[in-house]
């Protein structure tokens, strides 16, 4: 099966209680339906620190690599024999944390 990232995009980084617990149901389901592999909130883009270790010492900068206002709060990492599920698996992922979802393939071996 084809693993796919589903990145959960939005402006500001707190989910309400009716939308965690609407993951968390999309998650078990996930879970139980045998699509699941990794999933994980992420702190705020004020967090980030870029790396840059292309030269002979690597420089460290503060903050988002992209000034954008929106930022990837989230993701999924799952499985699916192919596009069409993993859309409708992005479709249930929007729908239950009420955000918009990128879905990306993550590319093989």
């Amino acid at each position: 099966m084809a693993q796919y990232l589903m990145s959960v995009l939005n402006e500001s980084a707190v989910a309400t209680e009716e939308e965690q617990a609407a993951i968390d149901v999309f998650n078990e389901r996930l879970q139980a339906d045998g699509h699941w592999v990794f999933a994980a909130g992420l702190a705020s883009p004020g967090a980030a620190t870029v790396v840059d270790g292309r030269d002979a010492e690597p420089v460290f900068t503060d903050g988002p690599y992209l000034e954008s206002k929106e930022h990837i709060i989230g993701f999924w990492i799952i499985e699916a024999p192919h596009l069409d599920v993993a859309l409708r698996l992005a479709a249930a992922g929007s729908k239950s944390c009420n955000r918009r979802v990128e879905l990306r393939p993550i590319l093989g071996e």
